[in-house]
């Protein structure tokens, strides 16, 4: 029973993803990005809401209906592995949405050319404020914030 628990745990968690700037997707590697410079005007903090893929009430299911059919006699074993499936993919469903929320920020920026954008992010290690200069790296549709790095005067770029 423990292994089953432990195995509806880890599908549910295998279904995490991450909206993290400081996290690359496997596909977006080695892929050239465009680079857009940009000026924070306001961050919020939000809640990315977690995932229903069917995957946690799947396995949910599975364990609930198994451990609720290894219970009593033949007739009230079927009762109750029914009922068990059905709990356990309640309760598989609610683990797997709550193990893959996060906390996010919305970053209102205002680009070079007066338009205005808002991302939404997971929160990474650098801390955006209103006022800073930022990058917008957008790499197969996604867009990533970044503090811009500082721009050395005078220097030509490697041939």
């Amino acid at each position: 029973m423990k292994r089953l628990l432990t195995a509806m745990t880890v599908a549910a968690l295998a279904a995490c993803s991450t909206t993290s700037p400081d996290v690359i997707q496997r596909g977006d590697a080695q892929r050239l990005s465009t680079v857009t410079d940009a000026t924070v005007l306001s961050v919020r903090a939000v809640t990315v809401d977690g995932t229903q893929s069917g995957v946690g009430a799947t396995a949910g299911g599975v364990v609930g209906g198994i451990a609720g059919a290894s219970r009593g006699n033949s007739r009230e074993s079927v009762a109750l592995g029914v009922i068990g499936a059905v709990v356990g993919g309640v309760v598989g469903n609610a683990i797997e949405r709550s193990t893959t929320r996060e906390d996010a920020l919305e970053i209102l920026v205002q680009l070079k050319n007066g338009e205005r954008r808002a991302i939404v992010q997971a929160k990474g290690d650098e801390n955006l404020q209103s006022g800073d200069a930022v990058i917008l790296v957008t790499t197969g549709g996604k867009v990533r914030v970044m503090k811009a790095p500082p721009v050395v005067q005078g220097q030509r770029p490697v041939s």
